[in-house]
């Protein structure tokens, strides 16, 4: 049984400089109280893994707009202008990686590969400085794992077991992050006793879930 911790707590687990990776899409299904309470310890140099930067003043945008990140690996960043200036001022790098990649890259180290090859980006500038091979007469790139220090997770529901269910888009990238890092942390909307969620409805068993954080008051 896992005993429920405040966001500020886990938070406090988080040292400068770690790897994080975030769920969510345009910061749907993500960790919204721990990314506040991330900004507000103010820890720095971090490397955030996300589907996307969000916006100025939400989900990993907050990050951002603290100048928390040292380095962005997202699919794109397209609707966020903090985190576009301080790439081009040179104050934050990004690793744009097509959004099937990332998320295999992401699954690669959650299973225990050495890489995926893929199709996606022969030819363009995800190709520079990357290894290329030739299968059956057609190329592709080695693309390298990512693995978190920390995955920050949003659930609909969780037990004290930790199992997580989710709803809808706000699965999106969560599962596969809860595979491809040393710790996870996961938000739930509500906390239920357990064998009160279905296992049909177990997305993330708990065996892989290290804290769940108590529910908003």
């Amino acid at each position: 049984m896992k005993r429920a911790i405040k966001p500020e707590e886990a938070a406090e687990m988080i040292p400068e400089g770690s790897v994080l990776l975030v769920g969510g899409f345009m910061g749907v299904g993500s960790p919204h109280r721990l990314i506040d309470a991330i900004a507000a310890r103010g820890v720095g140099g971090l490397t955030v893994v996300c589907n996307d930067t969000c916006r100025p003043g939400e989900g990993v945008g907050k990050l951002i707009d603290a100048g928390l990140v040292a380095k962005c690996v997202v699919s794109h960043i397209g609707l966020n202008p903090v985190a576009q200036k301080r790439m081009m001022d040179g104050e934050m790098e990004i690793e744009l990686v097509p959004q099937g990649t990332l998320v295999e890259r992401i699954r690669a180290a959650g299973v225990g590969l050495g890489g995926v090859l893929t199709h996606t980006g022969i030819g363009t500038t995800v190709e520079e400085s990357k290894q290329v091979l030739e299968i059956e007469g057609r190329k592709y790139l080695l693309e390298l794992p990512i693995r978190g220090d920390f995955a920050l997770l949003a659930a609909r529901q969780a037990d004290y077991v930790g199992n997580l269910e989710y709803t809808l888009t706000a699965h999106n990238f969560n599962p596969i992050m809860a595979m491809g890092a040393e710790t996870v942390i996961a938000e739930p909307h509500h906390i239920m006793p357990v064998g009160v969620i279905s296992p049909d409805a177990v997305k993330t068993p708990g065996v892989l879930v290290d804290h769940i954080l108590e529910r908003a008051a």
